[in-house]
């Protein structure tokens, strides 16, 4: 099909609407190879590392304050640090890898309105990152639980805050992936748009470490992985840090930014 068949006038309007978009990008998708490839990295790092970290934990030696602050709802899911990053990759590179290929061209002549192509990317990415990230979620809880031994308490989902948690641990990454196809939108290169992920999820909380614990609490507490650790803490929440629905909808108006700039680049630059 060559360009001038994908872009005559009623066809580009017309049938490549949202819907027929989402179903191009659906197709584009899982056609990829390294999407199953990070979809495995994240379920194998999220699960594994429930695992390993809660089949360790001997209650016999804790401290009284480790026994108090003992939470396994949250130790279970130590293994998003590793998750988040998987799916900012995933997230970048839905894009970026179009503009690396020159593939972006027949997609723009297929779906000139771009807002709308990046409309229909993040409905995909996000629909599929999403249910990915909330049945893992679920699995890795109930195996972190099984493994943990006795008399260490297990959690349950009908506790107070934890199936909240529970929730939280799969719809973080799925909003790290949208913020990741919106700076990939921006930057329009893999690598950095990777290194702006990586920038934004790591070095920022390290960059607060040397500048005093006053500017550490006041700052940081606004920053995705620090919004993302207290909302997965089920028995103490952090002093100081945001509530979990206001963290979460503070995460949620950062991945609407991020779409936002990148939707109107999309439309500043050509391909």
């Amino acid at each position: 099909m060559t360009t001038a068949t994908l872009t005559r006038p009623g066809r580009a309007e017309g049938h490549y609407g949202l819907r027929s978009a989402a179903r191009m990008e659906w197709l584009k998708l899982r056609s990829v190879r390294s999407t199953a490839w990070i979809l495995l990295v994240f379920a194998v790092g999220l699960i594994g590392i429930a695992i390993l970290v809660l089949s360790h934990e001997n209650w016999a030696t804790m401290s009284a304050s480790d026994r108090a602050n003992f939470d396994p709802t949250n130790d279970g899911f130590a293994g998003l640090a590793l998750g988040q990053l998987a799916f900012g990759v995933l997230g970048v590179l839905m894009i970026t890898s179009e503009f690396s290929s020159g593939m972006i061209r027949a997609t723009f002549a297929a779906v000139p309105r771009r807002p709308l192509l990046l409309a229909a990317k993040a409905g995909v990415l996000g629909g599929v990152t999403l249910v990915a990230g909330e049945v893992l979620a679920f699995v890795s809880f109930a195996l972190g639980e099984a493994v943990l031994r006795s008399p260490a308490p297990q959690a349950s989902l009908g506790q107070p805050g934890v199936l909240r948690a529970v929730l939280m641990a799969g719809a973080y990454p799925a909003l790290i992936a949208l913020m990741s196809l919106g700076l990939g939108a921006m930057i329009r290169h893999t690598a950095g748009a990777i290194s702006a992920v990586v920038g934004v999820l790591f070095v920022l909380p390290l960059i607060l470490v040397p500048l005093g614990t006053s500017l550490q609490d006041s700052i940081g507490k606004f920053l995705p992985m620090i919004i993302a650790e207290n909302s997965l803490t089920a028995v103490k929440p952090g002093v100081g840090n945001l509530a979990p629905g206001v963290g979460f909808g503070l995460l949620c108006l950062y991945t609407m930014v991020a779409l936002a700039v990148g939707g109107w680049l999309l439309t500043r630059r050509d391909a």
